[in-house]
């Protein structure tokens, strides 16, 4: 599902997100440079072409590795949007934009939130939004909400199939899986369906999460929540499995997404710093620094593990997670003292996944050695094994 959040004061914007997917669902981290394209060429987005612009800008995004959009990214003009899915009582098209097309399309054409803002409307408007979102479930769809920041502020925009709606943010705003725009949430919203994916209740935690934060290492904190202070133990549900807090773990009989990948912004007039996780699970995972303005070159996760950061950290996820209570505190320690240092003085990318890498190797083998047990109810058990074979883990 997902969980979006900005902070817009003290002269900069903080902006979080995480990204729910399905569990084996890698999503890459890339980079793509500004680019000239002649008049009148064709775009092929996820499921529609469109008319390419004569001008894009340099991009870093982080995509299901199936997808041609985003589900979070930012420009080089210091512009970042998260997307989240909500579920209203308009039709879904069986085919258009994706909203993850939809927020690559508008980081690559717009120099601000306003400009943003205003190419997903003129696209939605033109083409509309549909197709499948899902991964697992192909037929799966959904309409889109947006959070859009830049450096001087944010705006909310919230859709219903081709209706909309938008709202300029003061103070902090975040949003989850339900309308919350006065007015349009009542008028669009699918109650039903709204409920399942526990939008209400992961929006009002991260909204009242983010009330006092001051920097980027709360935002980091709310993105590895699990519900209440302190606690790293997921409280799971048979119907939808660790859906009640930011931090998603599946599990669940009828919704069964986790958090796939992780990113936090500050965004100031000065200069914009950005931090990913590139992997699953913020909770189990190291925020490292990212640069829009440098090429970055990562080995690209794909639909079976194989040597990728984002494998090679799954792989430490679901032995972790069988146990966190036990199994925690092999690396807690090490990342948490990383990151406090990452965000004084950060390093170059390449050297801060390096050095993740390096990490990851020892808390592999750490948490190896550890004899623990699957503490996670049965249907949570039963899922992760239905996963594991889909890849061939053993």
């Amino acid at each position: 599902m997902c969980d979006t959040m900005v902070i817009v004061g003290g002269g900069r914007v903080l902006f979080a997100k995480n990204s729910d997917r399905d569990a084996n669902e890698a999503q890459l981290l890339e980079w793509h440079p500004r680019r000239e394209y002649n008049h009148g060429t064709r775009l092929r987005c996820t499921w529609i072409e469109v008319p390419q612009a004569e001008r894009t800008h340099a991009v870093l995004i982080s995509r299901p590795f199936w997808t041609w959009g985003a589900e979070m990214g930012a420009n080089e003009h210091g512009v970042a949007i998260g997307n989240e899915a909500v579920f209203t009582n308009q039709p879904y098209a069986k085919t258009g934009l994706t909203g993850m097309d939809l927020l690559r399309l508008a980081l690559e054409r717009a120099e601000s939130a306003q400009q943003a803002c205003d190419v997903i409307v003129g696209l939605l408007e033109t083409h509309g939004q549909g197709g499948g979102c899902g991964y697992e479930n192909s037929r799966f769809t959904y309409h889109n909400s947006f959070l859009i920041a830049d450096p001087r502020g944010a705006i909310v925009l919230e859709t219903a199939g081709r209706h909309w709606s938008a709202e300029r943010v003061e103070g902090s705003r975040s949003i989850s899986n339900s309308l919350t725009i006065p007015g349009f949430a009542q008028t669009y919203s699918d109650r039903l369906k709204t409920g399942v994916a526990m939008g209400r209740a992961r929006h009002a935690l991260t909204s009242a999460g983010i009330a006092g934060v001051s920097g980027v290492a709360g935002l980091f904190a709310i993105l590895r929540s699990h519900g209440a202070a302190g606690n790293c133990l997921p409280r799971y549900s048979w119907l939808n499995g660790a859906m009640g807090a930011p931090c998603v773990h599946a599990g669940g009989i009828a919704v069964h997404v986790q958090t796939t990948a992780s990113w936090v912004a500050q965004l100031a007039p000065g200069g914009c710093r950005h931090w990913v996780t590139a992997t699953s699970a913020p909770c189990t995972s190291l925020f490292k620094p990212v640069y829009v303005d440098r090429p970055l070159d990562l080995a690209a996760p794909g639909e079976n593990p194989g040597q990728s950061l984002w494998w090679r950290h799954e792989r430490l996820h679901r032995i972790v997670m069988k146990d966190p209570e036990t199994l925690f505190p092999v690396f807690e320690e090490d990342r948490d003292a990383i990151e406090r240092n990452w965000v004084e003085s950060p390093p170059d990318s390449a050297e801060a996944f390096a050095e993740h890498g390096r990490l990851l190797d020892g808390w592999l083998e750490k948490a190896g050695q550890i004899q623990a047990r699957d503490t996670r109810p049965f249907y949570v058990r039963a899922y992760w094994k239905k996963r594991d074979r889909m890849i061939g883990a053993k």
